[in-house]
């Protein structure tokens, strides 16, 4: 019965999980070619990895909705093997470069198949960002010189970082067509988030500067009747008899050490990049699933492998693709095959059109890329942390720009083991509980609650022997961690333990940690690095408040409730409703709770996307408990992106007798009856009468959103009038 209810709802999603897949097409399509490139292979090469990773990673794969292709990570590292492997030949390069990848892709099997998904672990957060950063720096400095026009720009990333201003007097001197088109594509790419027109943002921004290019192309052909000023060599080539051209791996190096180098290289930036990818994209699924890691590593190998024979690059999970694919409704692996299928289907059917894609536009999109990567917006929000993350992300982006990614992240966990020994000054702690904190678990008579307890040190080193304790915990269950006898807990295991509470709440469990409250941390962040203090030392410490703040406050006062500036990374009473399914709660703050908890207003953090696509998000929300009993349903403003709701299966709840109310809200919810029922015209005339705000309940509590941004204090005096009103009207349809 299980496997048959499994295939009734894979037939049922099948919609849209094509359109997911579609979406995912057009941003894949010019990130492939890009990358491709990018790497000095041909540009088919990120076509071939894309299309093999789609198809293998379906089939074979252990996660639910990411999204599978060559990866931004990589691209320093196989441009390095081409370019030196091949002793200047950068085809011959490229053909050792294909070796190299089909021997990474069998070990990436074997990590899988030894199960060793569980070493993400020992890499330090900050040091990652740091090494990402590096990546984006060095896809930048390559990519910016050819979005200018320019290709004979050689040299390390540190070289062409300097040569940037050579490059950019000798655009303006010159201004070559192909380099303008590069400029508008860059400026296009900053701004686009900027368009308000929901029509619009339904073609991603990297399509439409594809789409925008190749408009060029054809406004010269047809309206101008010439041809379009740029050099072949800025254009892409693809040959016309794929199959027939097919290049050969060479494995004539094998035992060399320089291309066993890259061989560990590329499996090892494959891992961290796979790795984490996965657990960002976790977080986004809606079905609050965790994927197979090691299921999932055994079939990017194995695709890996495949495309190497084939002429493609590496196959790795991605982060951008994934979470476009999340935030357009993609529920399963068939969103990774059909966004292979239709990459076939570009390349088969529009091939010509392909071939009139400037390298400039493309570059255009790999240095907004590496842009996202390395912006210095990355380096603040770190800093927020703590000022010691902040050194151990420099730290690992200056030494991997100068050496390379291996050394760049070996420092990044040498780094970060010095700073850890700094803060706690115990040479002693750290050699004794290295590896092995001392954890202890066990169920607790009477309550059935899971307790776990840490004692004495909890670092990115030691974490994963606590992960094993949680990961045998159900997380329908109430788990208790109690820090109470920890020492020193580090910014990896606080943002882990987030995860972790996270996934709790999403099953309906409970994840509680104690015993931090005697620690101090250097920052407000709920992910700051933890010490223990002496309490006279944690006695008196103040922050003070902003203007806004001291409003609130005031504001509170009048209204006789209770003010709560500080930071809540764990918001009670808000998981149960649609609009956070696929968004990270971040925290709440500055809450204004009713005397009797009828209402509280906050402050939310929260992100959609992960990585380079991840957008922190802040706006103001109102939570009260409905007067009756409510069926769950979804209010909003009726815009053609709430007719995407369709395909999540959330149709529009109309009414005869109020068109211009069905016309003005998107009403939905699974019990039409109930929801019709509760509607009845006083309540219709209400909302038609009063602001119109993003209105869910989950059956017995009710939350309204204000603005996409922090309400002003007037904003939420007219929000708290709102809900007044509505409690009123609700008592009255008893």
């Amino acid at each position: 019965m299980g496997k048959k209810n499994t295939a009734l709802m894979f037939f049922k999603e099948l919609p849209q999980n094509i359109f997911a897949g579609f979406v995912v097409s057009l941003v894949a399509l010019p990130l492939a070619l890009g990358l491709a490139i990018a790497s000095e292979a041909p540009p088919l090469a990120g076509i071939i990895a894309a299309v093999v990773g789609g198809v293998v990673v379906a089939v074979f794969g252990g996660s639910h909705i990411t999204i599978s292709g060559p990866g931004n990570g990589l691209v320093i590292v196989l441009l390095a093997a081409i370019t030196s492997l091949g002793g200047g030949d950068l085809y011959q390069g490229y053909l050792f470069t294909l070796a190299a990848i089909i021997l990474s892709g069998g070990l990436l099997f074997l990590f899988g198949a030894l199960r060793l998904g569980a070493m993400s672990e020992f890499f330090p957060a900050s040091a990652l960002q740091g090494m990402l950063a590096a990546i984006g720096v060095g896809i930048l400095a390559k990519q910016f010189h050819v979005m200018l026009g320019l290709t004979s720009v050689s040299g390390d990333t540190i070289e062409q970082l300097m040569r940037i201003p050579d490059s950019l007097l000798l655009f303006l001197g010159f201004q070559p067509f192909a380099g303008i088109i590069g400029v508008i594509s860059i400026l296009f790419l900053f701004f686009y988030s900027r368009i308000r027109n929901p029509y619009f943002h339904l073609i991603p921004a990297p399509m439409w500067v594809v789409v925008g290019s190749i408009g060029v192309g054809y406004y010269y052909q047809l309206v101008l009747k010439e041809a379009v000023p740029i050099a072949p060599e800025l254009l892409i080539k693809i040959p016309e008899k794929i199959i027939s051209v097919l290049p050969r791996p060479n494995f004539e190096k094998l035992l060399d050490l320089d291309f066993l180098g890259v061989v560990v290289s590329i499996t090892l930036i494959a891992v961290i990049e796979s790795l984490l990818s996965i657990k960002a994209v976790d977080k986004l699924d809606l079905k609050k699933r965790r994927s197979n890691v090691n299921k999932d590593l055994r079939a990017l190998g194995l695709a890996s492998i495949v495309s190497g024979f084939l002429g493609g690059l590496n196959v790795v999970t991605v982060i951008a693709r994934s979470s476009v694919n999340a935030n357009n409704g993609g529920t399963n692996r068939s969103a990774n095959f059909f966004h292979a299928i239709f990459l076939v289907l570009f390349v088969v059917l529009l091939g010509d059109q392909i071939q009139r894609i400037p390298l400039t536009a493309l570059a255009a999109i790999l240095v907004f890329t590496g842009y996202k990567l390395a912006s210095p917006e990355n380096l603040v929000r770190i800093y927020k942390i703590g000022p010691e993350q902040a050194l151990i992300f420099i730290i690992t982006l200056v030494t991997t720009l100068f050496t390379n990614l291996v050394t760049g992240i070996a420092a990044g966990i040498l780094s970060t083991f010095i700073t850890h020994l700094f803060l706690r000054k115990s040479l002693y702690l750290f050699s004794l509980n290295l590896f092995k904190p001392n954890v202890l678990m066990y169920r607790e008579e009477g309550t059935g609650n899971y307790y776990v307890s840490v004692k004495n040190f909890c670092s990115f080193l030691n974490f994963y022997r606590l992960k094993i304790k949680l990961d045998q915990i159900p997380e329908s269950e109430h788990t208790i961690v109690d820090f109470s006898l920890c020492d020193f807990v580090d910014h990896t295991v606080m943002e882990g333990l987030y995860d972790y509470q996270r996934s709790f709440d999403r099953k309906n469990g409970v994840f509680e940690t104690i015993g931090l409250d005697i620690h101090a941390a250097q920052t407000q962040h709920p992910f700051a690095v933890r010490k223990s203090l002496p309490i006279n030392m944690l006695m008196g410490l103040k922050n003070s408040l902003t203007n806004r703040q001291k409003n609130l406050s005031d504001l509170a006062k009048q209204l006789s409730w209770n003010y709560l500036p500080k930071i809540n990374s764990n918001p009670k009473g808000i998981n149960g409703f649609l609009f956070f399914e696929s968004k990270v709660i971040n925290y709440s703050v500055n809450t204004l709770v009713h005397k009797k908890q009828k209402f509280s207003v906050f402050d939310l953090s929260y992100s959609e996307g992960a990585f380079i696509t991840k957008e922190d998000l802040k706006g103001t929300f109102l939570l009260f408990k409905s007067p009756v009993a409510l069926p769950v349903f979804v209010l909003d403003k009726e815009d053609f992106k709430t007719a995407l709701y369709q395909w999540a299966g959330f149709n529009d709840i109309n009414f005869k007798k109020h068109p211009d109310f069905s016309k003005r809200f998107h009403l939905s919810g699974h019990d039409h009856d109930k929801i019709k029922s509760l509607f009845r015209s006083d309540l219709i005339y209400f909302f038609e009468s009063h602001p119109i705000f993003h209105i869910e309940s989950n059956g017995k509590h009710l939350l309204i959103k204000g603005n996409n941004r922090l309400s002003g204090l007037q904003e939420i005096k007219i929000m708290i009038t709102f809900a007044k009103d509505l409690v009123s009207l609700l008592k009255n349809q008893k």
